[in-house]
């Protein structure tokens, strides 16, 4: 486990709790030892994973609302994010599996890298304190609070649009696929964005997802709802 605990810059006093951390409920189960696995270290570091954050957003966004701050600590707390982390130190290559899962390919499941990271930010905690696990934390998240210190709000036209209409209306817009041409490796979709038995706007993408997005953005551009269509 050096190497590890190289990219963490950090060298575990207690090696059991490193080892814990890395044990996934599935060799728990079949090597008979139920009480050593990572949840219980997954629930702690859950919780010291969010203070370390909240606490560095707080000091790095002094403008900001708790709203906002909010928001971005969610990203840096999901599990593509928490996913994202694992990865960026192997972490995969060190969780003790099961045969069956190891089979199933658990190594690389989005839930156990995530729920892993968590666990093995609750064993820094536990073994070198709050500013041994604070730092863990901010050295592994450095590239993704960077990102979010260049864009701190995170786009969402759907969300933005159906906030607006709703203040309006108790009325959520509903979005349709107009057309879907070409190849199923490369569709092209068109999609409208309705509201109030009106279309607000039309919006073109790669998929439906940015299809939606683009009429949502051009809705809200537009105000399209206050001149009744589009």
């Amino acid at each position: 486990m050096d190497s590890l605990e190289a990219l963490l810059d950090y060298k575990f006093r207690n090696s059991l709790l490193l080892a814990e951390a890395l044990t996934h409920p599935s060799l728990a189960y079949e090597t008979q030892r139920p009480h050593f696995d990572n949840q219980r270290l997954e629930f702690l570091g859950d919780a010291v994973l969010q203070l370390a954050l909240t606490s560095h957003l707080y000091h790095l966004f002094p403008g900001f609302t708790e709203g906002d701050l909010t928001k971005m600590r969610a990203r840096l707390v999901s599990k593509e994010a928490l996913c994202n982390f694992a990865s960026g130190i192997d972490l995969g290559e060190y969780v003790l599996l099961g045969r069956g899962e190891e089979a199933s390919g658990g190594r690389e499941r989005a839930s156990t890298l995530a729920d892993a990271f968590e666990a093995l930010v609750g064993a820094v905690y536990l073994d070198g304190g709050f500013e041994a696990a604070r730092g863990v934390v901010l050295k592994v998240a450095k590239e993704e609070v960077y990102k979010i210190s260049e864009k701190p709000e995170e786009k969402n036209p759907k969300g933005q649009l159906q906030e607006v209409l709703q203040a309006i209306l108790p009325e959520s817009p509903i979005y349709k696929v107009v057309s879907a041409d070409g190849p199923d490796h490369d569709k092209y979709f068109v999609v409208e964005v309705h509201w109030n038995n009106v279309v607000l706007a039309r919006g073109k993408g790669k998929n439906k997802k940015q299809a939606e997005a683009a009429a949502a953005t051009g809705a809200i551009e537009a105000k399209s709802w206050e001149s009744g269509a589009k």
